[in-house]
């Protein structure tokens, strides 16, 4: 399970102010993963620190990096969510609508 406190204590600790919004259109896994991966590169974290600090494996959050399309959702959002990320889900505009 993923400690909110904890995850306020480790970034205060690493001097990680609060993070800008960051937006991002996903297309693709790549996409996801290619937006984490430089979420964490912004704050300085290896992956290691991430995968600990996101409470899911080293291996997984590489293969999330890189854009693994058979990722667990549920393991996506716990690190979407530790890393201070946001997931929104909107109707497309077709090019035909006003």
């Amino acid at each position: 399970m993923l400690d909110v406190d904890c995850i306020n204590i480790y970034y205060y600790r690493k001097g990680i102010k609060e993070m800008e919004i960051l937006k991002n259109k996903i297309a693709t896994t790549l996409d996801i993963g290619a937006a984490i991966r430089r979420k964490r590169k912004k704050d300085g974290l290896t992956l290691a620190d991430t995968a600990a600090l996101c409470g899911v494996g080293y291996r997984f959050m590489s293969d999330l990096e890189n854009g693994k399309a058979t990722a667990q959702m549920g393991k996506v959002l716990q690190v979407l969510k530790a890393l201070g990320l946001n997931f929104h889900v909107e109707p497309r505009k077709w090019p035909d609508e006003k």
